[in-house]
């Protein structure tokens, strides 16, 4: 079996197309258990493809913000097969977790990198609904997974609030995202379960979503092989909690 070494260097030409660090540069000492690390070991765990892999880094490098390390990984999302679009998509569904603001950084850091591979943009559309379905259209989608469960929890907010909240989560989260085309629903929930554990603070919303991605299609493999690929980018600390999440629902499941 190849040593960590030899597969960093293996795996690091496939993402990269160069050469993992040597004693070159300020830090080599550190660039080289960052990689040796990465590549060499954590991206030989579960069953996840390189191109998966590349779709979970680049959501997780989205969720922090981590904009430098994010242009790269897009280039190697592209190197690795991940087509525009499916980058693209993994980006924009991020805006109902992280908000606006930051989504709109990460995708102007996408279109550099775009750009600088040849790109045409704007890519072509993948919205699948109107003004008059989002809401039928994302329920249909959300409802099969979570059921009522948000209605159910606000329901004692005040009229206005325990009507809006719920319905905007159906008609944002789910109609105006999950229904697009370009990645199937069952690596958009797995991205989902890795955007929130980076956010950190949102266990209860891990829970829920490990669930839901079971539910889509992903196995217990597949998630957890996401969110240790993840740790890498987002820290150990907020892979124990997801994990403790997770395995309170699967405890729930049993």
């Amino acid at each position: 079996m190849e040593d960590r070494v030899e597969r960093c260097a293996e795996k690091f030409g496939i993402l990269f197309g160069a050469a993992p660090a040597g004693d070159e540069g300020t830090d080599p000492e550190f660039m080289k258990i960052l990689q040796r690390f990465i590549f060499g070991e954590v991206c030989y765990v579960g069953e996840l493809s390189d191109a998966d892999r590349e779709l979970v880094t680049v959501t997780v490098l989205a969720v922090n913000q981590t904009l430098p390390q994010l242009k790269s990984h897009v280039g190697a999302a592209l190197n690795v097969g991940c087509t525009p679009v499916e980058i693209r998509e993994a980006i924009y569904q991020c805006a109902p977790f992280i908000g606006f603001p930051k989504t709109l950084n990460a995708i102007a850091i996408m279109n550099e990198a775009f750009t600088a591979a040849g790109i045409a943009l704007p890519l072509p559309s993948q919205g699948t609904v109107t003004e008059e379905s989002r809401y039928d259209d994302g329920l249909a989608i959300q409802a099969p997974i979570y059921g009522t469960e948000i209605a159910d929890r606000y329901r004692d907010l005040p009229p206005e609030y325990a009507e809006a909240i719920p319905r905007f989560l159906t008609e944002f989260g789910f109609g105006d995202f999950a229904t697009r085309s370009g990645l199937d629903g069952a690596r958009r929930e797995l991205l989902t379960v890795v955007m929130l554990a980076a956010l950190g603070g949102a266990d209860l919303q891990v829970k829920a979503h490990v669930l839901g991605a079971e539910k889509a299609g992903n196995s217990r493999d597949r998630i957890l092989a996401a969110l240790l690929h993840a740790m890498s980018y987002m820290g150990i600390p907020r892979l124990f909690n997801a994990l403790n999440a997770a395995r309170a629902a699967w405890a729930e499941q049993a």
